[in-house]
């Protein structure tokens, strides 16, 4: 493919994606599933623009004074000092040429941005983020523009982590172990086709940001115990815990997608896993009492900005005052099936306060039956940064995803 079609692809996959609400990452496999006469550099070169102009919309929509892919494309050019018209030159395949408006803004200089145009986050979201970090913003929304690295967490039922490092070494890859996660490992750079790998069919990892294992590892899974996963997902953390209990004791799964519970199955098999029991929860409810009750709830997602990017651009007050509501009836469903002396937890990944303080405090006032945990008393030496009584992640303060986890014990 030429330049100029492969700007001409990267137009229509940004139009596409704003009629559809998947991961721009799923999006495109669908995408080039299709269209086989993109090569690997074609395709590798269309997803670097959708991804580039997703993290910078902001800024690029500000100087073009239009957020249409079109301009947005334009705009990303702009900022990488490509020679413009050269590019949009029509033809069967290319961008049509640019109009006059389009000259105009080109030539003109830039126009001043204010701050959540520079941070690249949501105006909506502006008294949200600044009740979140205060003066800290501007560096923590920077952070958030990047790409994330990939983690990988140990599944000590069948590997060491200085032995996966070492294979993975040996394998070609830049890695160490993540600074406060146990088990947890960070690859340097591309990690290339690491889910092919024989390491990872045989079970050795499984792919999960180091905040949500610290958050797992604060669970505090022990052998012998009743844990439910409430809103389990696809099952990484109930996977982390099977591993912290060695396969001794119960975890329930839950949730509402049978096809996540689903693939939890295929990836408890390949982790040796036995402990877990998968209930959807059309089909049945958990019974209680459980040592302790893990509730990830459902989220904005804002704290995976890095990964998916879109997730930045598709938030609305709406949609945040649903998912506020799930996530009280997450809690209020999972406080009954806590046994007395038990824990619960509740964790996003988010970093908006409404998602997160406000619903752990909001908690409290309804269930006086619980008092608020400490997280960081039980830690040990070197805690992460943003463990205190709860734990707030961001990249910015550690390096992950951004992520909140808090916890309750049952009088």
């Amino acid at each position: 493919m030429t330049p100029a079609a492969r700007l001409q692809m990267a137009i229509e996959i940004l139009e596409a994606l704003e009629k559809t609400g998947q991961p721009t990452d799923r999006f495109l496999k669908s995408w080039f599933r299709i269209r086989r006469f993109a090569g690997s550099k074609d395709r590798r070169a269309i997803a670097e623009t959708v991804f580039s102009v997703q993290r910078h919309r902001a800024s690029h929509a500000h100087r073009m004074g239009m957020d249409t892919p079109r301009a947005l494309v334009i705009a990303s050019l702009l900022d990488a000092g490509a020679d413009i018209p050269t590019l949009f030159i029509g033809g069967e395949y290319g961008p049509a040429p640019l109009s006059e408006g389009e000259q105009r803004v080109i030539g003109a200089a830039p126009p001043a941005a204010p701050d959540w145009v520079k941070g690249e986050y949501p105006q909506a979201l502006e008294d949200e983020l600044r009740r979140a970090f205060e003066d800290r913003l501007a560096d923590e929304m920077a952070a958030f523009i990047g790409r994330a690295p990939t983690d990988i967490r140990v599944n000590t039922l069948k590997a060491t982590r200085d032995a996966v490092i070492a294979q993975l070494t040996a394998d070609g890859l830049a890695c160490a172990a993540t600074p406060y996660a146990p088990h947890g490992i960070r690859i340097a750079g591309e990690a290339g086709n690491l889910s092919k790998s024989p390491l990872f069919e045989s079970g050795a990892f499984e792919f999960q940001d180091e905040a949500a294992q610290i958050a797992a590892h604060l669970c505090g899974a022990q052998p012998g115990q009743r844990i439910l996963d409430l809103a389990a997902g696809a099952g990484g953390k109930s996977l982390a815990f099977a591993a912290a209990m060695n396969n001794s004791g119960e975890i329930v799964a839950c949730d509402t997608r049978g096809e996540a519970l689903f693939e939890l199955e295929k990836r408890s098999l390949r982790a040796g896993v036995t402990n877990i029991k998968t209930l959807p929860l059309e089909h049945g409810q958990p019974s209680g009492p459980f040592d302790a009750v893990f509730v990830d709830a459902p989220c904005s997602g804002t704290g995976t900005w890095r990964r998916q990017p879109e997730l930045r651009w598709r938030m609305t007050a709406a949609r945040l005052a649903v998912l506020v509501e799930t996530q009280d009836k997450l809690l209020d469903q999972a406080a009954p099936l806590v046994g007395p002396g038990g824990r619960l937890f509740y964790a996003t990944c988010s970093i908006l306060p409404s998602e997160n303080q406000d619903r752990s405090t909001a908690f409290l006032s309804r269930h006086p039956g619980f008092m608020a945990l400490n997280l960081a008393e039980n830690w040990g030496s070197s805690p992460p940064p943003g463990l205190g009584p709860d734990f707030r992640a961001t990249p910015f303060q550690t390096g992950t995803d951004g992520f909140y986890c808090a916890g309750f014990q049952r009088l």
